[in-house]
């Protein structure tokens, strides 16, 4: 499988589904917040005598009940998980005698030991570094807690953890599901692409936990259902149930200065939606702004809205949540689908099987290469297209070590000699590089044009197009666009992330919203933890949490 951060991608991931309903009912009473600052007002409504229902939790929000919250994160997963262990007091330190085994680091990490890393210069501390981020703080911080990972090393965190509750900054997580963001989606099988001990999140490494679960990795790789019961026994273990509230969907996310109607505004240089020039100054914000986020919340109670009042937003849903469209013509047939899971349901129910007419999997990267590995194992017939050369160097499988990753290395030998102009070694099974999807008809046909411009025409029983997915802003004026680094392209982890100072991860064009995760372009987990740091230190900065 595919890691795609986080949040999101997007990863794909699953809990253990046997007790899911139990745990899930247990963790909801302790993931959502009792009071923050007197907004927060939690009604629990206990069964009377016999104490045999479930606990029913009634929630409501009153934003007009008391100050504006601190923080208000939205998204749940790795990024989310990481800042609110941030926000709650936990704070890094350099751990006394250790030696960093970069020199330079090392030298600038012996300049001012005793004070926090959340307070120190991130800027200065980060310069020269050099890995497998574009961002500077992702790289600190990785380095910091990995130092040679890289170079194969397992050398331990040079960091130490103190729990200062004074510094703590109220916040909350918002979430639809439990803690763990996309990985919920994902089948629980499935491993990921990146090392195992990549996975973990600060003070508590995801190995130990392995360890104690009497589990191990495969090639050094851990499977998406070890990694979701993991996210979910963090935030038990750090304390962070209070912070986080699950079950909720934001559907808006705007300044109270702007009208609810964004429809009438003008778009970033010509009247930008996210404009506060209006903001009543008679609040406790310097600045004085200040965000009003809306949604519903759903719990064993039932439905219904909430409002929040906050001073800071970090945005850290991820990309996982709306799959891309190639925009052909057909393409919203209804036996054309653009998540794997569509397949994994369409087996399982024998919508399709070994007599079918082959299914159409359109894609290069590595969720395709899952659902072609499902596929096989379910002895499902395939047609494989892609727009690619199969020798292309951008390709993802031309990028990864055949021992570490074996099964995707298969795919792409697959791919390589199951071309459609002659037989095959692989039976059930044909490779069409360098093909573009015209159309799909009604009568379950796929019309194809190759790089010659040539047409060719399938029969096929389903479709699964398999290219990637973006991040749904629908709750930000103007899909977010206003805040990407191209104001005139919707907001991409890869090609246009939203625009934000390297060092705070704060908004370059909104101040008091933050992005963190894929939509700041850091796409892995070991990666977003840095911008959880950048976060977390600006907004001590902001709150003056005891600086040094």
């Amino acid at each position: 499988m595919y890691l795609n951060a986080g949040d999101g991608p997007a990863t794909r991931g699953c809990c253990v589904r046997r007790s899911a309903r139990r745990r899930e009912r247990h963790l909801l009473e302790r993931l959502c917040p009792r009071s923050h600052l007197g907004q927060v007002d939690l009604v629990v409504l206990r069964k009377s005598a016999d104490r045999k229902k479930s606990t029913m939790l009634h929630i409501h929000l009153d934003q007009n009940s008391a100050k504006p919250l601190p923080v208000v994160i939205i998204g749940n997963g790795p990024s989310g998980i990481c800042l609110s262990y941030l926000l709650s007091g936990y704070t890094p330190y350099v751990r006394r005698g250790c030696v960093h085994p970069n020199p330079i680091l090392q030298r600038k990490l012996e300049e001012t030991p005793e004070i926090s890393i959340l307070d120190q210069d991130l800027e200065y501390l980060s310069e020269g570094l050099e890995g497998r981020s574009s961002s500077p703080v992702a790289l600190l911080f990785d380095a910091l807690l990995r130092p040679d990972t890289d170079f194969g090393g397992t050398a331990d965190s040079v960091l130490t953890w103190w729990h200062q509750s004074d510094r703590a900054v109220p916040h909350l997580v918002l979430g639809n599901n439990l803690p763990g963001g996309a990985w919920h989606s994902i089948e629980g099988s499935m491993f990921t692409l990146s090392r195992g001990d990549w996975m973990g999140l600060p003070d508590l490494q995801f190995k130990d936990w392995m360890s104690r679960k009497k589990k191990g990795f495969r090639n050094n790789r851990a499977t998406a259902g070890d990694i979701v019961q993991y996210y979910q026994y963090y935030v038990a273990n750090k304390g962070l149930e209070n912070n986080f509230f699950c079950g909720t969907v934001v559907t808006s996310v705007k300044s109270l200065s702007v009208d609810a109607d964004y429809s009438s505004q003008g778009a970033r240089g010509g009247g930008s939606r996210w404009d506060l020039s209006e903001m009543p100054q008679d609040n406790d914000k310097e600045n004085g702004n200040l965000f009003q986020v809306e949604g519903f919340v759903t719990t064993v109670n039932g439905t219904q809205p909430f409002s929040v009042c906050t001073e800071n937003v970090v945005l850290a849903t991820g990309t996982y949540d709306s799959p891309s469209w190639l925009g052909v013509q057909g393409e919203n047939l209804p036996f054309v689908h653009h998540k794997l899971s569509a397949l994994e349901d369409a087996a399982r129910t024998k919508e399709i099987g070994t007599m079918s007419d082959p299914i159409l999997i359109l894609g290069a990267g590595l969720t395709a290469a899952d659902a072609i590995l499902f596929a096989r194992h379910c002895s499902i017939p395939v047609i494989h297209a892609f727009r690619r050369s199969v020798n292309d160097p951008a390709l993802i499988f031309n990028q990864l070590p055949k021992t570490m990753y074996p099964e995707y290395h298969k795919v792409h030998q697959m791919m390589k000699e199951e071309v459609a102009s002659g037989p095959g070694l692989y039976e059930s099974y044909i490779s069409l590089p360098e093909h573009h999807i015209v159309s799909f008809t009604e009568d379950r046909k796929c019309i194809f044009r190759d790089k010659n411009g040539r047409q060719k025409v399938f029969n096929i029983s389903m479709a699964f197009v398999l290219i990637g997915s973006n991040p749904n802003l629908s709750y930000l004026p103007n899909n977010g666009v206003d805040l990407a680094v191209d104001c005139e392209q919707p907001v991409s982890s890869k090609r246009n992330p939203i625009d934000i100072d390297p060092f705070t991860y704060e908004s370059i064009h909104e101040k008091g919203l933050y992005a963190m995760g894929p939509l700041a372009g850091d796409n892995f987990v070991r990666f977003v933890q840095g911008g959880a740091l950048a976060i977390a230190s600006s907004l001590l900065k902001k709150a003056n949490k005891n600086p040094p």
